[in-house]
């Protein structure tokens, strides 16, 4: 489809030697919001970092902004999507806001430094996930809920039009994944960014994006919109447990049978 952020045509994804994602056709347009849900090992990460260009596809392509992923310099890309892996690793101390300014490093030339301006975006992205007041703070004292923010926080510093986020809700307590998901549908909202989020909850999938991909780990795949998706049948299928599904003021759960 025309004006995609991302697109995919006939994906392949192998691991191991096995295929988990067999002729995917997704398109994502701005504004929108996909969770991606399945059991561990189906491959969800794997087929959220491929999205991003850093994994090759096994078959298929992965258009960004109507242009061949495979094909875009790492630089151009940096600019186009933000990716949020499942691990964090600081194997050099530094500052809360030295860190979140690491997500301007696209925006800057070659020899260019930070400039007043990178670190205002830097604070209100610090601001935005609670975490003002402790630009100062060595990385390696932050507890792995306050990590999880300031990844979260550079992310939004890089300010692209695309985010991929891989399990942005792990080590945040239920305030928190709820002021998370509160966040990125508003920066969908207003800013028309485009969000792909991989999430084990599918009640929290339902209630905060628009489409779900139910990825079962043997190349099948079921894409459509959360309330044709995201059902007790097909959830019960997907995780292979019976669920119940209940409804209240709109929200819709899912418990075990």
């Amino acid at each position: 489809m025309s004006g995609a952020l991302l697109e995919t045509r006939q994906l392949a994804v192998d691991v191991g030697g096995k295929r988990v994602i067999d002729r995917l056709d997704l398109s994502l347009h701005a504004g929108e919001r996909l969770a991606i849900l399945g059991r561990n090992g189906a491959g969800k990460s794997t087929l959220l970092s491929t999205l991003a260009g850093l994994r090759p596809s096994s078959a298929g392509v992965v258009m960004l902004d109507a242009e061949d992923l495979a094909l875009t310099p790492p630089h151009q890309a940096a600019l186009r999507r933000a990716w949020l892996g499942q691990f964090q690793s600081d194997p050099f101390g530094s500052t809360v806001l030295e860190t979140t300014l690491t997500g301007r490093h696209p925006h800057l030339g070659r020899w260019a430094w930070e400039s007043r301006q990178d670190a205002e975006i830097a604070r209100a992205a610090l601001k935005s996930v609670g975490l003002d007041g402790m630009e100062t703070r060595q990385i390696h004292t932050l507890s792995g809920g306050e990590r999880q923010r300031l990844a979260i926080a550079t992310l939004l510093t890089q300010a692209a039009p695309l985010y991929l986020l891989d399990e942005p809700l792990s080590h945040l307590d239920l305030n928190h994944q709820m002021a998370v998901l509160e966040l990125f549908a508003e920066t969908a909202r207003n800013d028309g960014a485009g969000v792909i989020m991989v999430l084990h909850d599918p009640a929290l999938a339902h209630r905060f994006c628009d489409r779900a991909l139910l990825v079962h780990g043997d190349g099948r795949t079921e894409l459509g919109t959360v309330d044709t998706i995201l059902t007790a049948e097909k959830l019960s299928q997907l995780y292979g447990y019976g669920l119940r599904q209940l409804e209240d003021r709109g929200h819709r759960c899912f418990i075990p049978e």
